[in-house]
């Protein structure tokens, strides 16, 4: 799996990126909340597709409201609290802290 940040809707390898995205989001690893949605996919398709798709909706609307931070929108807000641009070795290091 790419370790590169894409627009999970956008991907070919997932179904909407939902259980992707909460993993990321709450920091565990999707396989297990994809597992959680096979089983009762047997008992209840509708309601576990309601399901999925609300979770989905959750998401989108989170990732609305509240979008992630990128280095370089992080960058400014540094320069201005150091009162001149960052040098490149220190970007390396922060690069490295991070």
């Amino acid at each position: 799996m790419d370790n590169e940040t894409t627009n999970l809707f956008q991907r070919r390898d997932t179904f909407f990126g939902i259980c992707e995205a909460v993993g990321q989001d709450f920091g565990f690893n999707p396989l297990w909340l994809r597992l959680a949605f096979v089983a009762p996919l047997f008992f209840f398709p509708v309601q576990t597709f309601l399901g999925y798709f609300a979770l989905g909706g959750v998401v989108l609307a989170s990732r609305l409201l509240f979008p992630a931070k990128t280095a370089a929108a992080a960058s400014p807000a540094l320069s201005a609290v150091e009162g001149s641009t960052p040098s490149a070795e220190k970007a390396g290091e922060f690069a490295l802290a991070a």
